[in-house]
């Protein structure tokens, strides 16, 4: 797998609700990703039910401008990722629309294509704004994804 696809999944992950697995996968986050130490850090270093309790009011607390959905709006942009995925001979399932960042991130893991992600360049680097803004320490992520794209500035 290539660096930047490393990248993209370790990213997908760090993005993810930080469930029970969340905390066991830090340390070989820590070491696949470099770039996204200073997260794996802090959150290695967070208590669970803080972690769990800062993920709610950064991305879950009214969905609104730090959404982790990419497409607004909404409905008819969700075909253009459903099509990705199946050109890429993957089925998208799960609770989550197909426009959720970590699942973006891990089809580019995946198969290299990051067209989904350079399409919404603009929408990545404007969460990435609003992220340093609120001053979380998911802006790191973001940071590194959006250096990760290509031609990115």
């Amino acid at each position: 797998m290539p660096s930047d696809a490393v990248l993209y999944q370790a990213a997908a992950l760090c993005l993810t609700y930080p469930g029970d697995d969340f905390r066991a996968r830090l340390p070989l986050l820590r070491e696949a990703a470099p770039q996204l130490r200073e997260f794996t850090d802090h959150a290695a270093m967070t208590p669970p039910q803080e972690l769990v309790a800062h993920y709610v009011q950064v991305f879950e607390a009214g969905k609104g401008p730090r959404s982790l959905y990419l497409s607004r709006p909404r409905g008819e942009a969700l075909g253009r990722f459903e099509e990705v995925y199946r050109d890429h001979g993957l089925e998208f399932a799960g609770e989550e629309q197909p426009d959720f960042l970590p699942a973006v991130l891990e089809c580019a893991a995946r198969t290299g294509d990051t067209d989904l992600l350079t399409e919404h360049r603009t929408g990545l680097e404007q969460l990435r704004t609003r992220l340093a803004e609120f001053g979380t320490p998911y802006a790191t992520v973001l940071d590194a994804v959006c250096a990760a794209l290509p031609n990115s500035r």
